[in-house]
């Protein structure tokens, strides 16, 4: 830290129970469909990551993909009319659409992953996909929620606004994270390595069940980040031995939980790299967002009938809300408000866990009070 101050965002407690392999369930002697043999369940909790390779047909994944050029081509038609750009690049397509758009308006990228309010159908279906929840049964129990923070990654070439430095993802999360199992699945949508901004993570660097002393912002973005000396000092950890880089083929992912330390690579590639976090919790625990919106339940030990209550769940824009808690907060002294069809500026809670050490676009939105400093 560089000015010596504390924050509230680092507690110093420590709950590896929460995260370990004392936090395995008990494993079914008869898998369902999809369900993973124990070995590999077991790599989750000891490593706090697993690859899990060829998980998804093609069926269960091309909607997403044809959700997102539906995005793509709202926002392009938008940008066009307002004037913004001078071509709405109909001819272009998945990989590279959005890339020209960028070109045109930097922060295009950002506005995409911005609008995802509600959830598409094609993604509801994925992340409430029968065998992908048989495996999260088998990380957290028969009851199931998704948490209210999920993610489309519009990854697009050598830009900084995609490029996501090493943080633990209770960074983001309200304090109430730390002693919960919040599981995450990482699904890339076309092969991912070293070239297009595939994961990198910190094998077994969940284990002190800690959240280090995260920083905010990182360079021109709302990234938190966890700088590698503090993982050194913090968690115990040894970078060089404990990295790990996972490249991985369309139809896999990688789960992990919220406080294994992870980064995604620069995208080097000419093509957008397009990926969704997708996180599910005990529907006991709290969502851990700041009470800004609830987990929608999607499964019941009680209630094997249950029916998700997706019109809830999309009634609250999570990126609407947590612009509004900043701007409300009688600690914060809003700047002047951009046109907000076309903001790309991104505030959360979470900068105010974390010491501010870079000024730019979306932390000069807020200053700090004389009491939070």
């Amino acid at each position: 830290m560089t000015d010596g101050k504390s924050y509230p965002g680092f507690t110093g407690e420590r709950f590896p129970e929460k995260f370990d392999i004392r936090a395995m369930p008990e494993q079914p002697n008869d898998l369902k469909p999809g369900q993973l043999p124990e070995d590999e369940i077991r790599k989750f909790f000891t490593k706090g990551y697993v690859v899990v390779n060829d998980f998804f047909k093609p069926s269960e994944l091309e909607p997403v993909k044809d959700a997102i050029n539906q995005y793509v081509d709202v926002l392009a038609n938008k940008l066009y009319e307002a004037g913004k750009i001078k071509d709405p690049y109909s001819d272009h397509g998945y990989l590279d659409r959005l890339c020209k758009l960028e070109e045109e308006f930097p922060g295009a990228n950002i506005l995409c992953f911005k609008q995802m309010g509600s959830v598409p159908q094609a993604l509801k279906d994925l992340w409430s996909n029968e065998r992908l929840l048989n495996v999260v049964e088998q990380l957290i129990g028969p009851d199931i929620a998704g948490n209210p923070v999920w993610n489309l990654r519009t990854k697009t070439p050598k830009n900084e606004a995609t490029t996501v430095p090493w943080h633990q993802d209770c960074s983001y999360t309200d304090n109430s994270s730390y002693n919960v199992l919040i599981p995450t699945a990482w699904i890339p949508f076309l092969d991912t390595d070293e070239n297009n901004g595939c994961l990198q993570i910190i094998e077994n660097g969940h284990q002190p069940g800690l959240v280090a002393r995260h920083q905010c912002c990182w360079g021109g973005t709302w990234y938190t980040m966890l700088e590698e000396e503090e993982m050194v000092n913090t968690l115990g950890i040894d970078v060089k031995k404990q990295l790990k880089t996972l490249p991985i083929k369309y139809g896999s992912m990688v789960l992990f939980n919220n406080v294994i330390p992870h980064r995604s690579l620069d995208n080097l590639s000419d093509h957008v790299r397009w990926s969704v976090d997708l996180r599910w919790q005990r529907p006991s625990d709290p969502a851990c967002f700041y009470g800004l919106k609830d987990a929608v339940v999607m499964r019941s030990s009680k209630d094997p009938n249950l029916k998700i209550d997706w019109e809830s769940f999309d009634s609250i824009n999570r990126h609407e809300a947590q612009d509004k808690m900043l701007k409300d907060d009688s600690t914060v002294q809003s700047i002047p408000q951009e046109d907000p069809d076309f903001d790309i500026r991104i505030l959360g809670p979470w900068m105010k866990k974390w010491e501010l050490v870079h000024t730019n676009r979306h932390t000069e939105e807020f200053v700090r009070s004389e009491k939070a400093q």
